[in-house]
């Protein structure tokens, strides 16, 4: 019986391997969001050297810049999302990355516990969701003190939550 017992246990150990998956396609995805952000970012910046150059006065041109890269900003956001993501699975499941812990780089990717890594990813998204609403916020237009007194009210509130997020973290 112990001979059965031992097969499965580790068969079942063994099944956490699986995970890898998920952190491949994490760090495949959050290359590819670099790879579109930066794309993002360099079309902004021939856009304007092709504005300049030829003495161009497109209409909401800085709107249109600053959203364009506030767009590559959400998602640079998002590719970091899944590199800790990513990172974070790898370290609670398979091991800790020897490579990381030798380094003197930065701690923020190594990952202790599945608490650690939700509340990492939670601020991360976070982020996210305040650059997305910025991006937006630039194409919005008001027609009266009601959609402005709206607009004042959500940046309070993004405020107040960016304030406690960070007063929990121990920055």
């Amino acid at each position: 019986m112990k001979f059965l017992e031992n097969i499965f246990e580790s068969t079942l150990w063994s099944t956490r391997f699986f995970v890898l998956l998920a952190v491949i396609f994490s760090m495949l995805g959050g290359i590819a969001l670099f790879i579109v952000a930066s794309a993002d970012v360099w079309g902004v910046v021939a856009e304007v050297f092709n504005v300049y150059v030829n003495h161009l006065h497109p209409e909401n041109f800085h709107e249109e810049i600053v959203g364009g890269l506030i767009g590559a900003v959400d998602l640079y956001l998002m590719a970091i999302v899944l590199f800790i993501f990513g990172f974070g699975l790898y370290e609670l499941f398979i091991s800790e990355i020897d490579v990381a812990k030798n380094s003197a780089a930065s701690k923020i990717l190594e990952i202790h516990s599945l608490d650690e890594l939700k509340d990492k990813l939670a601020k991360v998204i976070v982020m996210v969701l305040v650059v997305s609403f910025f991006q937006r916020v630039l194409h919005t237009e008001y027609n009266g003190a009601v959609e402005m007194l709206y607009f004042a009210g959500s940046i309070l509130g993004l405020s107040v939550a960016l304030y406690f997020l960070h007063k929990g973290g121990g920055h």
